[in-house]
């Protein structure tokens, strides 16, 4: 399988032999599976100790006539820390249990229910690997992963664009982007961020923001922008590939198509 080798303008340059796995069926169940194994979420709970610092003792005995006992009172036998003292006359309150003041929480978000353990097989990891990549080649997927370009007509995947983008600044990168993509792929392919509407921006999830396009460098090109996602051959991985599902709008310069093919035998 060939492709067209662009030049920063998006005019053709010449073109490329494609490794094998560009062209091998896409698995989104193992894609799916892999993305569910690697899944990561910030543990989050209150302090163990919450609620329970104070000298509430948390055994209240029930045995009739003892000095230090709640019988015969008219209070309830919950937890209770002592406030003042006289002989055996307690002035105390209730401590410790959710429904007192000051109290430990009744079922707070536990950090063990939080840490992934799911794992995954390597070859599994490999399948996966290889139908993401082949996913960045297929029109039809690509077009179901963005709502937006349904019905719109794509061609000329992969992208497989010369070096010398590694070395654009910002302003050129776009302009090179906007040729390289064409108007319809450009308009999903940049990074965008929005305020969240709702009460969840209160809750830590102010903004929400789309994956945009990924460029794909080489190990030895290097490239600082915010416009894109940038990842070289080396470490790219499934998560980078297929991140909400696979078919992600992916350039990738000549010598990361070389390197990837050594990598992947």
């Amino acid at each position: 399988m060939k492709t067209k080798i662009l030049d920063i303008n998006g005019k053709e340059k010449g073109s490329i032999e494609l490794p094998k796995f560009f062209s091998e069926p896409v698995r989104e169940d193992i894609v799916a599976k892999v993305l569910e194994a690697r899944k990561t979420r910030q543990p989050y709970a209150p302090s163990p100790v919450g609620g329970k610092q104070h000298s509430a003792s948390g055994k209240i005995q029930h045995t009739r006539k003892v000095w230090k006992t709640m019988q015969g009172k008219g209070i309830s036998r919950v937890p209770r820390k002592i406030m003042s003292r006289r002989g055996s006359q307690f002035n105390w309150v209730g401590a410790e249990i959710p429904n007192a003041v000051g109290g430990r929480r009744a079922h707070p978000p536990k950090v063990i229910s939080m840490i992934n353990t799911k794992k995954i097989n390597k070859k599994e990891n490999a399948i996966a690997f290889k139908s993401a990549l082949s996913a960045t080649a297929n029109e039809k997927i690509v077009e179901k992963k963005y709502s937006r370009l349904k019905g719109k007509k794509i061609s000329g995947l992969p992208f497989v664009v010369e070096s010398k983008i590694a070395s654009l600044k910002a302003k050129e990168l776009i302009s090179s982007l906007k040729k390289i993509l064409g108007e319809t792929l450009f308009e999903v392919s940049l990074k965008k961020r929005s305020v969240r509407s709702g009460i969840g921006k209160l809750r830590g999830r102010r903004y929400k923001k789309n994956a945009g396009a990924l460029l794909v460098t080489g190990n030895k090109e290097k490239l600082k922008t915010n416009v894109i996602d940038v990842q070289n051959a080396k470490s790219l991985n499934v998560t980078d590939l297929a991140n909400g599902g696979a078919g992600r709008i992916t350039i990738y310069t000549e010598e990361a198509v070389r390197e990837l093919g050594e990598r992947i035998k």
